[in-house]
C-alpha cells in the first residue's frame, strides 16, 4: 500500500519515523505539565498494559471526554453478544479517568499510541482488533494505514466535519482521499458532513444522526447536588457552561447588569477547559467568587461560582432552569446543546453553532426562543426568564421534547457496525 500513497503521506510517514526517538522525551515533558499520565506513558508508545482478551475485539477511539461518553451506549449494545470485548482508546488524562469510572463490563481503556510507525505497530500487533471505530473525525495516518494493512475493518462513527476542517482537507485532497478511502463505512451526524466527506473521497457514507442524542441524561452526585442546592437556596441562578476565552468577559458583564434587577443573583461559569478556572477568577476582579476546584461552596455573598472541574455538567444543569451554552457567541462552533436539553433545561446560545447545527435548530425552533446575537440580547432574554420562571420551565420542556425526537442514531449505528463485523475476514 505504501507505494500507492501520495507524496504528502509518504513524507508524513518518513517524518514521524524520524521523530520517533524523541517521542518518550516529549511525553515525559507533557506529563510534567499534567497532560499525560506518567504511570501509563508506555501505552502511548504502543506497549500494552494488559493481555488481549479472547474472541472478537472491537476497538473504539475517541479524542477526549465528549467523544468517549457519546459511545458508552453503543458499547453496551455491541457487548450484548457473547464472545466480545471493547478496547476504548483516547488521548487525554481526563478521558482516561472518566472511562475508568464509566466503562461497562467487557470494556477496558488504553491510551492511544502516538502516531509513529513503531508505536502503532506495537499497538496493533498486540491487540489485533477485528474492527476499529473512530469517533467524530479522528484521522491519524499511520494508525489507519497500518490497521487497514492488517485487515482491520474501519469505520467513522458519529462523524462530523466542520467547514473549517473541510477547508483544510481541501488543500490536501489527495491525502484526504487516500485516508478516507481506508474506511469501510462512514456514519455521520448530518447531511453537511456527508457531502463534505463524499467530496473528499469517502465511500459508503450514511447519515445516522448524533449518538449524543441517544446518550442518557448526564449523571449527578446526589450528595454534591443536595449540598449545592442548600447553599444556593432561593437565589436566582444564571448558568453559563462550556465557555471559551472571550465569552467569560461577556458573561461577567451580563451578570453585572442582571444584578441591578436581581441583587442576590448567583452566576455559575463552567469553562470548557477546567484549567482556565484561575483565569476566570482573575477576570472576576472585585466580584466575590469561589472556585469549585478548591472545594469551595458559594455562600450568601458569592457572586460568581467558577465550576472549574471535569464531569460535573450534570450537576450544574440541575441547578438552573436555563443555561447559556458557550463557544457560540465570543467563540465559534457551539458545544453540545443536547446535554442540558435532555435534563429539561432551556438552551440559550449565540449565532455560531455549526458544530451541532441540526440539534440547535431543532431545540431553538421548539423553544421559540434562545438564539442571541449580542451580549445585550443575552441579557434581555436571561432577564425575561429570571422574571418568569414558569416560562423558563416551558422552554425547558420544549428543549427536552426536541432532544427526544433527535434520537435513533444508536440503533442505526449498531446495525451498520454489526453488518461490518459480519463481513469481516482477517487475512
Amino acid at each position: 500500500m505504501a507505494t500507492q500513497l501520495p507524496f504528502s503521506l509518504r513524507a508524513y510517514r518518513y517524518a514521524t519515523g524520524a521523530l520517533e526517538p524523541i517521542a518518550p522525551l516529549a511525553l515525559r515533558r507533557r506529563a510534567r505539565r499534567g497532560k499525560e499520565n506518567p504511570a501509563r506513558i508506555s501505552e502511548r508508545l504502543g506497549f500494552p498494559s494488559r493481555t488481549r482478551p479472547d474472541g472478537t475485539l472491537i476497538w473504539i477511539h475517541g479524542a477526549s471526554v465528549g467523544e468517549c461518553l457519546a459511545v458508552l451506549p453503543l458499547m453496551d449494545a455491541l457487548l450484548a453478544k457473547p464472545g466480545r470485548a471493547v478496547l476504548m482508546t483516547s488521548g487525554t488524562v481526563a478521558s482516561a479517568e472518566m472511562m475508568t469510572e464509566r466503562l461497562p463490563g467487557g470494556a477496558f481503556h488504553q491510551f492511544s499510541p502516538v502516531d509513529t510507525p513503531q508505536a502503532v505497530a506495537r499497538f496493533l500487533d498486540h491487540w489485533r482488533p477485528d474492527a476499529g471505530l473512530f469517533v467524530d473525525s479522528e484521522i491519524w495516518p499511520n494508525i489507519l494505514i497500518a490497521a487497514a494493512n492488517r485487515g482491520t475493518r474501519l469505520a467513522i462513527i458519529n462523524g462530523r466535519m466542520s467547514e473549517k476542517s473541510f477547508g483544510g482537507w481541501l488543500r490536501a485532497k489527495r491525502m484526504a482521499a487516500s485516508l478516507l478511502g481506508l474506511f469501510d463505512i462512514a456514519l455521520v451526524q448530518d447531511n453537511e458532513t456527508a457531502s463534505r466527506l463524499k467530496s473528499l473521497g469517502a465511500r459508503a457514507v450514511d447519515v445516522t444522526g448524533s449518538l449524543k442524542a441517544d446518550s442518557p441524561p448526564l449523571p449527578a452526585d446526589t450528595y454534591a447536588l443536595d449540598m449545592l442546592r442548600r447553599a444556593i437556596g432561593t437565589r436566582p441562578v444564571f448558568l453559563a457552561t462550556n465557555t471559551h476565552p472571550g465569552e467569560d468577559e461577556i458573561i461577567l458583564g451580563v451578570h453585572d447588569r442582571l444584578r441591578r434587577t436581581f441583587p442576590t443573583l448567583l452566576t455559575i461559569v463552567a469553562p470548557r477547559h477546567a484549567e482556565r478556572g484561575r483565569d476566570i477568577a482573575a477576570l472576576a476582579g472585585p466580584r466575590t467568587h469561589a472556585l469549585r476546584s478548591q472545594a469551595q461552596v458559594p455562600d450568601a455573598d458569592t457572586e460568581i461560582y467558577i465550576a472549574d472541574t471535569m464531569g460535573e455538567l450534570g450537576l450544574l444543569y440541575r441547578l438552573a432552569p436555563f443555561a447559556f451554552i458557550g463557544k457560540s457567541l465570543g467563540a465559534q462552533g457551539g458545544q453540545n446543546p443536547l446535554e442540558p436539553a435532555r435534563l429539561g433545561v432551556a438552551v440559550l446560545a449565540g449565532p455560531y453553532t455549526e458544530n451541532f447545527r441540526e440539534a440547535y435548530d431543532a431545540i431553538i425552533a421548539r423553544q421559540g426562543a434562545g438564539r442571541v446575537a449580542t451580549a445585550d440580547e443575552l441579557e434581555e432574554l436571561a432577564l425575561q426568564l429570571l422574571n418568569d420562571p414558569a416560562r423558563a420551565r416551558v422552554l425547558g420542556h420544549a428543549a427536552e421534547n426536541a432532544a427526544s425526537q433527535l434520537g435513533g442514531a444508536l440503533e442505526r449505528t449498531r446495525l451498520a457496525v454489526e453488518t461490518m463485523l459480519q463481513t469481516h475476514a482477517r487475512p
